[in-house]
């Protein structure tokens, strides 16, 4: 990627790729995914929870690395629980409504690295991630891959 790219472009992209596939969700059979290392199980709601989660966490960190103060303890359950919401059928207004969450985060994170433009992309963070590197852990729909394509 150009150094002048916005490094949070990708996110966007990663945020449609999940979207893409969990418009084949309606058709999911209600039984969890297991991953490939057998120790975590996802749901369509699991996956889009897990999605909207990571993008609100790392952009929570991003905003205290550009203001210099630490990041808030990280006390998310994550992958290790599997809700009752979870495990709820996946319908049309669910996509509607995982649309329209994912996105909004993606874009309010792909604007955020604009506005702290290039110099604040690679600067050190005192042994925290990089800006660039936090945007490239999230350009990533593993969650999603995890259900896959049910079409």
């Amino acid at each position: 990627m150009d150094a002048d790219t916005n490094p949070a472009t990708p996110v966007v992209a990663a945020v449609e790729r999940v979207l893409s596939l969990a418009a084949t969700w309606p058709a999911w059979d209600g039984r969890p995914r297991r991953t490939a290392d057998g120790e975590r199980v996802y749901t369509p709601h699991k996956a889009i929870r897990r999605t909207a989660d990571h993008l609100v966490d790392h952009l929570a960190q991003v905003e205290a690395l550009l203001a210099g103060v630490p990041s808030e303890e990280d006390r998310w359950l994550a992958s290790a629980v599997t809700t009752a919401a979870d495990r709820a059928p996946f319908g049309p207004d669910d996509l509607v409504e995982a649309g329209q969450r994912l996105r909004r985060l993606a874009r309010n994170l792909e604007l955020r690295y604009a506005a702290a433009g290039p110099a604040e992309w690679d600067a050190p963070r005192g042994g925290e991630w990089t800006l660039r590197q936090i945007a490239d852990h999230l350009a990533d729909a593993w969650y999603a891959e995890q259900v896959g394509d049910l079409g």
